[in-house]
């Protein structure tokens, strides 16, 4: 019964971890929700990436904790702070899990501003920008 009841925990355990993208999915789950866009698993946004670096380490963020360019954190203008988003470069072909704590304008053609370490494990450290795919995985808070 113990080795039925740990590859039961071990299969529901590798489920959680499978990323929905589907977007006909993603939009009825949306549809129903009081925050759209909101879903852990749903692709959110697709757009231009960029960073920043030491011109912004050591300063405040707009979540209040002092800004650590070698951590995996990212800026975004609407997504709740403490939300971990997966961002991916197709380009490249790497991905990143990124936690959000700080503030972009809306406008200006960028969807998230990346910590350093976050660009240079995706690889785009030294183009500055390119185009990314965000992945909700935990909503943070609202």
């Amino acid at each position: 019964m113990l080795v039925a009841a740990l590859a039961w925990h071990g299969a529901a355990a590798a489920a959680a971890k499978k990323t929905v993208t589907s977007p006909s999915l993603c939009a009825a789950v949306a549809s129903h929700s009081p925050h759209p866009l909101l879903h852990a698993g749903c692709v959110i946004q697709t757009g231009v990436a960029s960073w920043y670096g030491e011109a912004h380490h050591g300063l405040p963020t707009a979540s209040g904790e002092i800004f650590d360019m070698n951590t995996l954190t990212a800026a975004h203008p609407t997504l709740p702070m403490n939300a971990l988003v997966r961002v991916t470069c197709p380009r490249t072909g790497r991905s990143v899990v990124v936690r959000i704590n700080d503030r972009i304008p809306a406008s200006g053609g960028r969807i998230i501003d990346l910590s350093a370490k976050a660009a240079a494990l995706l690889g785009i450290k030294r183009r500055g920008i390119a185009k990314v795919r965000l992945v909700l995985l935990e909503k943070g808070e609202v």
